[in-house]
């Protein structure tokens, strides 16, 4: 199944932070990728995630404002799981 790729906008890449908008439509995904940093990410929108990973699938819900962090080395897929556009802000910390 091909799905659209989320949108990534990068606002600031400095020598301390990469700070990034990311804007999922419906169905969107990151792609398989591993965090190469620590990271914060901060909703911008409610929703719903759906990670692929390598142990399995699990959701993991989105609210606004409601900030969340993990440590480097996560890999998993990303996906919309909803049927609106879901937004947040990724802070990596170099």
């Amino acid at each position: 199944m091909t799905r659209p790729q989320a949108v990534p906008t990068v606002q600031i890449d400095d020598a301390r932070v990469i700070v990034t908008e990311w804007r999922f439509a419906p169905g969107a995904e990151t792609g398989w990728h591993r965090h190469g940093h620590d990271y914060v990410v901060v909703p911008m929108t409610d929703g719903e995630l759906l990670l692929e990973t390598p142990e399995g699938n699990r959701t993991a819900p989105l609210v606004k404002g409601r900030s969340y962090n993990r440590q480097v080395g996560v890999e998993h897929n990303v996906i919309n799981n909803t049927d609106h556009e879901v937004v947040f802000v990724e802070i990596e910390i170099k």
